[in-house]
């Protein structure tokens, strides 16, 4: 009976796309700041500011859940 529930729960996450616009929105706004840091040089010291605080941020969330 395990391996029934089991698919049946395999095949609502393969289904689910509640995040999927997120993690595209996201993937743009990453492009957009590479593609700007690498067209001005002056502003990717503040990107790679921001990217570090993300991931330290996401590091940090990581670790305490």
């Amino acid at each position: 009976m395990k391996t029934a529930i089991d698919l049946i729960w395999k095949l609502r996450i393969w289904a689910d796309n509640h995040g999927q616009d997120l993690i595209e929105y996201a993937l743009m706004a990453g492009f957009v700041a590479v593609s700007a840091g690498a067209i001005m040089p002056g502003v990717a010291t503040s990107i790679s500011k921001i990217f570090s605080k993300v991931a330290s941020s996401m590091t940090a969330a990581a670790t305490t859940s």
